[in-house]
């Protein structure tokens, strides 16, 4: 399916400087609507140890950036907020990098491997790594998940 989209490298420096800003205001929007999620969720004092907040906080951090970059491109029509999925990727693999590099010592993922101690960080809810002091869920998971969410609501609502 090719879409009609202008791709040319003759495209001006002020051109290339707009869509960066673009770029960069959508990714912070998806972070922004994701923050409100999680605001709405902390009101109702989940219990951290519970299982029902984190699963419902990871449904909720797709679906809210993604009902937003829906709204938003099908009011802008700006093609630069489909590729907002580029920096959750990018943000996953450097948390990666640095998750890998951190050691383990006395705890719960003492004697693990690289996959399964990136599996205990960003993606158990309960029993994790013991690594990003447990906020492995929300920087690995959720917020790059906001932005994949925002990327495929941004291409839902772009007219084609």
């Amino acid at each position: 399916m090719m879409r009609n989209i202008d791709i040319s490298q003759d495209k001006t420096v002020s051109d290339l400087a707009r869509e960066s800003i673009w770029f960069l205001a959508h990714t912070l929007f998806a972070v922004i609507l994701l923050a409100i999620v999680l605001g709405a969720i902390s009101l109702t004092h989940p219990d951290p140890d519970s299982v029902a907040p984190k699963l419902q906080g990871t449904v909720l951090a797709f679906l809210a950036p993604m009902i937003g970059g829906f709204l938003s491109a099908r009011i802008q029509q700006n093609h630069v907020a489909r590729y907002v999925w580029i920096s959750g990727l990018v943000l996953f693999s450097i948390l990666c990098v640095w998750v890998l590099g951190l050691p383990t010592g006395n705890g719960l993922c003492e004697s693990c491997r690289a996959v399964e101690k990136l599996r205990r960080t960003f993606f158990t809810f309960n029993h994790g790594s013991g690594l990003m002091s447990g906020d492995g869920l929300l920087a690995g998971a959720w917020i790059p998940l906001s932005m994949i969410g925002y990327a495929i609501g941004a291409s839902f609502g772009l007219e084609s």
